[in-house]
C-alpha cells in the first residue's frame, strides 16, 4: 500500500508564521542594566504583559522567584532558571526551522557581536533550554558559525534578507568570504536566494547593522523600512542608498517588493552620544505586532500608521522603548519567537 506522505523540505519560517511563544531574557543586576534597573524592568514588564495577555511566554531569569515577583499574578508565563549576561535574546536565542518531522532548534554561536561584551553565559541558554525539556524539536549545533537573530529575515519561502556589513564584520566568521557566508547560509537555511542590503546604519548601534534595525519582511512581498528625509540628518545619504537599492531587490517570482517606509525616529542622545532608535524594531506575533516608541508622538503615531498598511489584520501595539535604546537595542532585540510545535507547554 502506497502512502501519500507530503515531504516537507526544511524551512525557515518568516516571524509572522504560526507561534507556540516568545522568549524574554530578563535583566538583572549582574547586568549592563545595573545602573538603570527600575526603569528598563519596567519596560521589560509592560512588554511581558503584552506578551503573555495573547500568547505563551518564556522569561530566562536566574531568579525566577524575583522575577515573579516582580510581574505580580500574570498567567501564561513559563520561568527558566538561567545565568546569563544580558538580556539580547534575538541574537542568542535559538533560531528555528521546520520540515515534516517538526522544529529543528539551531544553536549558532554567539560572541557578544563580534567580542564586543562578554557572552560565555548567554551562549550557552539555548542548549541549557533544549536539555530541560523546556523546548520540543531536534538540536542541532551551529557553534562553528557566528550568527545572531536580528541580522537574518526570513520570507519563510527560501529568501534571506540580510546587510553585508555585519556578516561580514571583523571578529564573527573571518576569514570566510561575502561568498563562503552566503554559502553557508543557503546550505542551513535551504534558501532559494539571499538579499544583501550593502547601505544603512544607526548611529550608536553595537550590531554593524543588524536587518531587523533597518528593513524587515511583513511578507512575501512586501519589506518596510526606515527612511530618512531629512538631509541634515546623518544617516540621510545612507539610508537614501539603502532605499534605493530594496527598489533593485526582487521577489522570487522576479517582481519588486512593495516598500513600506517607516518613519526616521528623532535624535535621541545620551552622554553626547546618539542612540539607535528605530522603528523597524518590531515583533510580530500571532494576532499582534508590538512596536517600539520613543515619547515622539507624530513619529510613534506615523509608525503605527504604517505598520497598520504592512499588517492589516493584526493589531499594533506601541511600547515605550526609551529604555532599551540606553543599551544600543530595541524591543525586537529583547525577544525570540518559536514556532509552532516548540514550546513543550506542561
Amino acid at each position: 500500500m502506497i502512502h501519500n506522505t507530503k515531504v516537507i523540505p526544511p524551512f525557515l519560517p518568516a516571524e509572522w508564521q504560526e507561534q507556540s511563544a516568545i522568549q524574554l531574557t530578563w535583566p538583572h543586576p549582574n547586568t549592563d542594566w545595573a545602573y538603570m534597573l527600575d526603569e528598563v524592568t519596567d519596560c521589560f514588564k509592560n512588554l511581558a504583559r503584552e506578551i503573555a495577555t495573547r500568547q505563551p511566554l518564556i522569561i530566562v531569569t536566574p531568579d525566577p522567584e524575583k522575577t515573579r515577583q516582580q510581574l505580580g499574578n500574570l498567567e501564561n508565563i513559563t520561568y527558566f532558571k538561567c545565568s546569563t549576561n544580558d538580556t539580547w535574546a534575538r541574537d542568542h536565542g535559538f533560531i528555528t526551522m521546520l520540515d515534516e518531522n517538526g522544529p529543528i532548534l539551531l544553536d549558532f554561536r554567539f560572541n557578544g557581536w563580534g567580542q564586543k561584551f562578554a557572552s560565555n553565559l548567554d551562549n550557552q541558554i539555548c542548549r541549557k533550554m533544549k536539555e530541560s525539556g523546556i523546548l520540543k524539536g531536534k538540536y542541532k549545533s551551529c557553534l562553528d558559525f557566528v550568527l545572531e537573530g536580528g541580522s537574518i529575515e526570513s520570507d519563510g519561502c527560501g529568501t534571506l534578507l540580510t546587510t553585508t556589513t555585519c556578516l561580514t564584520a571583523p571578529n564573527r566568521n573571518e576569514p570566510l568570504t561575502k561568498e563562503l557566508i552566503e554559502a553557508r547560509l543557503i546550505n542551513e537555511f535551504n534558501l532559494k536566494q539571499v538579499l544583501w542590503l550593502d547601505y544603512g546604519y544607526l548611529a550608536g548601534d553595537d550590531t554593524d547593522s543588524h536587518i531587523d534595525t533597518l528593513a524587515r519582511f511583513s511578507s512575501v512581498n512586501t519589506i518596510v523600512y526606515v527612511q530618512c528625509n531629512n538631509d541634515r540628518d546623518e544617516h540621510f545619504d545612507e539610508l537614501i542608498k539603502m532605499e534605493e537599492q530594496l527598489k533593485t531587490f526582487r521577489t522570487l517570482k522576479g517582481e519588486p517588493y512593495r516598500l513600506i517606509p517607516l518613519p526616521m525616529a528623532d535624535p535621541i542622545y545620551e552622554d553626547g552620544e546618539r542612540l539607535p532608535a528605530t522603528y523597524a524594531n518590531f515583533l510580530i506575533m500571532n494576532e499582534a505586532v508590538l512596536y517600539p516608541t520613543y515619547n515622539q508622538p507624530n513619529n510613534d503615531a506615523k509608525a503605527a500608521e504604517q505598520l497598520k498598511k504592512a499588517f492589516p489584520t493584526r493589531n499594533i501595539i506601541g511600547i515605550n522603548c526609551e529604555a532599551l535604546i540606553r543599551q544600543h537595542g530595541s524591543l525586537h532585540c529583547v525577544t525570540m519567537q518559536f514556532p509552532k510545535d516548540v514550546f513543550n507547554i506542561k
